[in-house]
């Protein structure tokens, strides 16, 4: 269980009703995850949202023409989300996510906070709409990784 103190800290959660913070404390899981730790891969199902609590997580992509990974984005400010693909369908993993320190995360289950959302419409729309400024902000940091490449 986290607390609604801790929750309020994350960007994602800011200011929602405390009701549903509740809740969703209820369903969130801390965990350490090594340095090297792969947190998901590309193509996994998600069903997870995850927020760094400590240390340094690392957004990459297969490179379709070279057999290693190109970095697209970096997660290393506390209470930064990623891995909104457990929140929005079709629930595959777009990205791989590895651990560059050792890490602690709050992992947070997606179906579960969608359910708990949707008791919460209005909190719910701007969860969700901070997570589309989530997935915009990694799209416009992939098209920068890429065009440096090229």
């Amino acid at each position: 269980m986290t607390d609604v103190h801790t929750l309020s800290l994350i960007e994602l959660f800011r200011d929602l009703p405390e009701p549903l913070l509740e809740e969703i404390g209820g369903f969130c899981q801390e965990i350490s995850a090594p340095k090297g730790e792969l947190i998901f891969d590309i193509e996994d199902k998600a069903d997870k949202l995850h927020v760094l609590l400590s240390g340094q997580v690392n957004i990459r992509v297969r490179m379709a023409s070279k057999p290693d990974y190109l970095t697209v984005s970096v997660i290393n400010q506390p209470y930064q989300a990623f891995g909104w693909s457990g929140v929005v369908a079709p629930h595959h993993y777009t990205a791989s996510a590895i651990c560059e320190d050792d890490c602690r995360l709050l992992v947070v289950d997606g179906p579960k906070l969608m359910a708990a959302m949707e008791r919460f419409p209005e909190a719910g729309f701007v969860v969700m709409r901070r997570v589309a400024e989530i997935i915009s902000g990694r799209l416009r940091s992939s098209h920068v990784a890429l065009i440096k490449t090229l």
